[in-house]
């Protein structure tokens, strides 16, 4: 009887030994070998890009024609049309789809405010080109619309020369609403009413006089930051 109680006690000893080293090597182990799904982690605002200090997303002011717009994404379309070969219509994800490009350019506000910005987005001749430009009739501005109305245009060889970003990221977070989401010009070397925010529709046009908004108000079509932005 004696020997059956210390056989049962060593057994159980040994149960609890083994569901302890089991319950050790899970905790270190076992959520490795049983998800293979990441965890998303909420993404973080840098402020410095090789060396370069860099804006927050917060520093800019508030002053569209209409206030933020909240584009329903799974509904927009960006629209490429006028002169060119192949009117497209574009989803969000198709747009992204493009070759992505980074860069650092300062938005400059006729307010007297300006903002440094890590970019990120598709160059808008890569888009142009997939809609083919018609230059045999003149093609020669690019005429932007944003969702909430506002108009402005761009010459078409600035946008190729100057290797202009039709963005959808800054400073490595998603646009935010206020900030033109789902994409903005960005402008560079272009008085901040050029920047289009929540841009719906590019248009190929062979009237360089067009004039937007706030161009139809008085200011400068050129918009160039060594030159007055009010004619």
């Amino acid at each position: 009887y004696m020997l059956d109680k210390k056989k049962v006690f060593n057994l159980v000893l040994g149960i609890i030994v083994v569901l302890v080293v089991a319950i050790v090597l899970f905790s270190l182990f076992g959520n490795n070998s049983l998800s293979s799904e990441s965890v998303q982690l909420t993404a973080s605002e840098i402020r410095e890009y090789k060396g370069e200090n860099l804006s927050s997303i917060r520093d800019f002011r508030e002053n569209s024609i209409s206030g933020p717009q909240y584009v329903d994404i799974n509904t927009y379309k960006l629209s490429i049309s006028g002169l060119v070969e192949n009117e497209l219509e574009l989803t969000y994800d198709q747009v992204l789809n493009e070759q992505s490009y980074d860069k650092v350019v300062t938005l400059y506000c006729v307010e007297g405010w300006n903002a440094k910005i890590l970019w990120k987005g598709v160059l808008l001749k890569d888009l142009i080109d997939k809609a083919g430009p018609l230059d045999g009739e003149g093609a020669n501005t690019v005429i932007f619309k944003a969702a909430d109305g506002y108009t402005s245009s761009l010459p078409l060889a600035y946008l190729y020369d100057h290797n202009i970003l039709l963005a959808y990221n800054m400073n490595s977070l998603q646009l935010l609403p206020e900030r033109g989401f789902p994409f903005q010009v960005v402008a560079e070397s272009k008085w901040g009413y050029k920047w289009v925010k929540w841009v719906t529709e590019i248009k190929l046009s062979n009237d360089p006089e067009y004039k937007g908004f706030w161009e139809s108000r008085g200011y400068s079509n050129l918009a160039d930051l060594d030159d007055y932005y009010y004619d």
